[in-house]
């Protein structure tokens, strides 16, 4: 059984659901509409743009262009992780944690998987990698960005308690700890609520693509877990990483809180 072939005419029918939702939002008042609009055109444009060039990049087989692709995509993360932070750190710091983060656990993910468990010929081939490591990424970026905020957040919050201990002796890293944990967890919770969920609530995207391309349901299975246990550790890795770091740059040698270094707070 082959895989049903698209046209873009044949989306032009299911596009009008997104229309629906935006003459609900006109008519229950929402004021979603021009975001609904922005957010439809961009997802588009995108995702045809990526078309074309993961058509050019598969026929290539080049490491330097894989890589050119892979550290874009890091960027891009990177950003998407300062915009969603209601609490900046100042300066460049919530980009280079971001990207920093981001290259760790997805870069370190990826190649493990690439390595051990896919194997494909050459290792680098852009087919495997950048699919791959743009499904980690995703979701490396969301509990890096609740990770921080909460973190941020948090602290501004818990202000007084932090200080107290800080004041009464207690390590930088030991005061910050109930904060620190909370941000953990809320970095790991969207993964955690999205594994508990597969198969019995919803079906997941890259099985589901794959039962429609023909594979056998159970090695659609098979490769669906393979992708979450890789998500998982790199949410895990992304976030703690994260967190420390923001943790490190929000205190000082002195073991002082130092919110001084966030930012103007913004609508995040």
């Amino acid at each position: 059984m082959s895989y049903i072939q698209l046209t873009y005419g044949d989306l032009a029918l299911p596009a009008l659901l997104v229309l629906m939702n935006g003459v609900l939002s006109l008519v229950l008042h929402l004021r979603l509409e021009r975001n609904l609009l922005i957010a439809t055109v961009r997802m588009c444009v995108q995702l045809v743009l990526v078309g074309y060039v993961l058509t050019i990049l598969f026929a290539t087989v080049s490491p330097l262009w894989t890589t050119v692709a892979a550290v874009a995509m890091v960027l891009f993360a990177s950003r998407e992780v300062a915009a969603r932070q209601k609490r900046k750190l100042s300066g460049l710091w919530p980009y280079g944690l971001g990207a920093a983060c981001t290259l760790l656990a997805g870069g370190t993910i990826t190649i493990f998987a690439l390595l051990t468990q896919l194997r494909p010929e050459p290792w680098y081939h852009p087919r495997y990698a950048l699919p791959l490591l743009g499904m980690i990424l995703g979701n490396t970026m969301t509990g890096i960005s609740l990770g921080l905020d909460v973190l941020t957040n948090g602290l501004v919050q818990n202000r007084a308690a932090v200080e107290a201990r800080l004041a009464l002796g207690s390590h930088r890293y030991t005061a910050l700890l109930p904060v620190i944990r909370d941000s953990l967890r809320s970095g790991f919770m969207p993964t955690i609520n999205a594994m508990a969920a597969m198969g019995l609530v919803a079906l997941p995207g890259m099985m589901t693509g794959q039962i429609l391309a023909g594979a056998d349901p159970v090695d659609a299975v098979k490769y669906q877990l393979l992708i979450m246990f890789l998500i998982s550790g790199g949410t895990g890795l992304g976030t703690l990483a994260a967190v420390l770091a923001g943790a490190y740059r929000l205190t000082d040698d002195r073991h002082r809180l130092r919110l001084d270094r966030l930012g103007p707070e913004t609508g995040g």
